[in-house]
């Protein structure tokens, strides 16, 4: 029985509708793309975390050749919790030409489109092959993606471009900064408030830290570029979170502190993280041991996503400024999975999505119907050309 036709807003509903928060499992939507696949004829392989509890899936529609297109896009989403939604943000809802839903924009409509296409790719006599890379956990590290990358650069017949369908208005982006979040966590020794040279305060050390961080952005953003295709042009610090101490009356013996770092494509990314933790080692630390012995400072790596260069995407970037009909190519500051695929698998990639990147991480994140068409019109472009000799 030939598989389910579905248009491309059905499907952004199916997709939305799974709540895919990277805290949770994203397996039931894979699930349920793996059987719509296999519904039409489509063998979709996994990649699953080391827990099992998530997975990354990918599969090809046409020949099993090398030279075909990578669509390539991430199954989690950011949480709701706290945000003021106007619907259901697991309900798509359409008012006045924008589709609202968690996901629309950042970033379920991209290979929605792809999906709803599947009947499209297939009847087409393609003599390229088009591959669905779909991944978990981008928005807390672009984790899943590296496992998926080289099970693809070894399964895979070399592509000639990778498409990552982040929203971009449908133009074409190029190149990126990358990032590097890290946890520090400080141990001090609890003391009566009253009697601060009895003990160590982990808040106040860490508040130093803090303080660092803003003298070292400081230096950066005095040196950075006065013309740069980044904004800001400098590498940027930022703490998302801090947690520590017990009550107001006793020195915090613990504290942990979440930051991390958007680096330059031209410098090493781990540059700055080394550097922030040799401060800490060699600054910091003798400091709160000589209060007390007990003290301590370490550091974990988080999360690592490569920055995406410009350099060697000119093909890619041809495409898809010939697919989505778009004449501007530009760079963004906020880091996805295109370093991660560019790097793995050796292939010209370009960013190129529908849907506005301001409305990630919004309430009433939504995404225009005019979007939704813009891709298709370039899916379009994009499997005449892979019917070609």
């Amino acid at each position: 029985m030939p598989g389910e036709i579905v248009g491309s807003v059905e499907m952004l509903r199916r997709l939305v509708a799974f709540d895919t928060t990277s805290r949770n499992s994203n397996l039931a939507l894979i699930e349920y793309v793996r059987t719509y696949l296999a519904d039409h004829g489509i063998a979709a392989k996994l990649v699953p975390s080391e827990d099992g509890t998530k997975a990354n899936l990918f599969a090809t529609v046409g020949p099993n050749v090398k030279d075909g297109v990578v669509l390539s896009g991430h199954t989690d989403v950011v949480p709701v919790d706290g945000q003021p939604w106007d619907s259901d943000p697991w309900t798509l809802t359409l008012k006045d030409g924008k589709y609202y839903g968690r996901g629309t924009c950042d970033m379920k409509a991209f290979y929605a489109i792809a999906l709803a296409m599947l009947p499209e790719f297939k009847n087409a006599k393609l003599n390229k092959p088009i591959h669905f890379a779909l991944s978990y956990d981008e928005e807390v590290g672009c984790i899943g993606a590296h496992a998926l990358a080289a099970r693809m650069a070894a399964e895979v017949p070399r592509p000639r471009a990778i498409v990552i369908g982040e929203p971009t208005m449908m133009t074409v982006v190029h190149a990126h900064k990358g990032a590097q979040i890290y946890v520090t966590k400080f141990t001090g020794f609890e003391a009566h408030s009253s009697m601060t040279h009895l003990g160590v305060s982990a808040i106040h050390f860490a508040g130093e830290f803090v303080h660092w961080l803003n003298t070292v952005q400081d230096e950066l953003d005095a040196a950075a570029p006065s013309k740069s295709e980044f904004m800001p042009p400098a590498a940027t610090f930022n703490v998302g979170t801090i947690v520590g101490g017990t009550a107001g009356n006793i020195l915090a013996r613990d504290c942990e502190v979440l930051w991390g770092y958007r680096e330059l494509p031209t410098e090493p990314l781990d540059k700055l993280g080394k550097r922030a933790i040799a401060w800490l080692e060699s600054e910091l630390l003798p400091r709160m041991k000589a209060r007390h012995p007990a003290a301590a400072i370490a550091t974990e790596l988080r999360s690592s996503t490569p920055a995406f260069s410009a350099a060697g995407n000119d093909e890619a970037k041809a495409l898809a400024a010939t697919w989505s009909g778009s004449n501007t190519v530009g760079s963004v500051v906020y880091a996805t999975e295109a370093g991660i695929f560019a790097k793995t698998l050796g292939v010209p990639t370009v960013i190129c999505g529908p849907g506005d990147i301001a409305q990630a991480h919004q309430p009433n994140e939504y995404i225009l119907a005019s979007q939704i068409e813009g891709c298709e019109a370039f899916m379009r472009r994009m499997v005449e050309w892979c019917c070609r000799p």
